[in-house]
């Protein structure tokens, strides 16, 4: 699959949206869920199409709500800073061409534990990791 350099810049955004908090190791774990989605095998996913597609799928990634506070930086009406932005391009680039390997064991799925409660589905999926402040799962019924 061909990687545009809108789906490299969405996915970069993303990582940094969901995941800036825990440095490189968790970018690239919250990177390969999405690829993890990208790659699910359904030509006709429900996940949406490619990187920029999986990503911006509306309710997946909460970051690209409009009434959350990271969406005036993934938009571009705020600056993210650039050392935390070039972090989240060298994640973004080491899961689009697979210089590192999947930590998460093929997980679709993750939440941030800081949430208040976990999300119900997690209560019956198979977690694969926890990282940081993030627990992946696969097998999301």
């Amino acid at each position: 699959m061909a990687v545009s350099d809108k789906d490299r810049d969405i996915l970069a955004r993303t990582l940094w949206g969901e995941a800036r908090g825990e440095g490189l190791a968790g970018q690239i774990a919250v990177g390969w869920t999405i690829r993890n989605r990208v790659f699910d095998g359904n030509p006709r996913s429900w996940w949406g199409e490619g990187y920029a597609g999986v990503c911006q799928a509306q309710y997946q990634f909460s970051c690209w709500n409009k009434n959350d506070p990271n969406f005036a930086y993934l938009s571009g009406a705020k600056a993210i800073p650039v050392r935390e932005l070039v972090q989240a391009f060298k994640a973004a680039d080491q899961v689009i061409t697979g210089a590192v390997g999947d930590p998460t064991g093929g997980a679709t799925h993750y939440y941030a534990t800081t949430m208040p409660r976990p999300p119900i589905w997690a209560n019956t999926a198979k977690q694969t990791l926890r990282l940081g402040h993030h627990m992946f799962f696969k097998a999301v019924p």
